[in-house]
């Protein structure tokens, strides 16, 4: 079987994530793609302003009908910082049998190399690199240091090609301090969802 990982904040899921999402389970023909709401970020300095519960459950209303799209609580059940490799060697251990791939937007390698154990994250997953606005071409040359090079060369064969849909959770929360519309930016069992539960400064 092979397992997409899909790690982040989802404060809130979005229609990028979920395009995101797809793009990778078609052209990488993945089995699955997991979806996996992080604990505490060690990429953010503030947490998640949406509670564990509330991102979870926006998270199942934006990938409800979907039959390849699952929900993980690996990094919520464990607590504390959610680091990747962890995430990933639980994965493992579980799944030995399973062909695992890490889900990221291209964004996410200017900083790859502060992330933890980032030689061992290569050797468990198979990055999946997205293109995304202001990244049209992606180098991967930042993961040469970490894998031999037919490894290397497998890890470019599976670069994915997006419509470079340019939404972040962060212009969501903004938007909705502001009383502006979120219509399209997150499906619309979340955009609801958000205005029942108050989220984001909702009045």
């Amino acid at each position: 079987m092979r397992i997409g990982v899909f790690g982040g904040s989802f404060d809130p899921i979005h229609q990028g994530h979920l395009i995101l999402a797809e793009q990778c389970r078609e052209q990488a023909a993945l089995d699955a793609v997991w979806f996996v709401p992080c604990a505490l970020s060690p990429h953010k300095k503030l947490g998640a302003q949406g509670t564990d519960r509330q991102r979870i459950e926006m998270i199942e209303l934006a990938i409800s009908g979907h039959p390849a799209f699952q929900l993980a609580r690996i990094e919520i059940d464990r607590g504390g910082v959610s680091y990747t490799v962890d995430t990933l060697k639980a994965i493992r251990e579980l799944h030995p049998d399973d062909e695992l791939f890490l889900l990221l937007g291209a964004d996410s390698l200017d900083d790859f190399e502060t992330w933890r154990e980032p030689g061992k994250i290569c050797d468990l997953a198979t990055p999946l690199i997205v293109n995304r606005p202001g990244a049209e071409v992606v180098d991967l040359s930042v993961l040469k240091k970490y894998v031999d090079s037919q490894r290397y060369e497998s890890f470019c064969r599976n670069s994915i090609a997006s419509p470079l849909v340019d939404i972040q959770s962060r212009q969501i929360r903004d938007k909705i301090e502001k009383q502006q519309s979120i219509r399209y930016f997150t499906p619309r069992a979340v955009e609801k969802y958000i205005e029942t539960q108050k989220l984001y400064g909702q009045q």
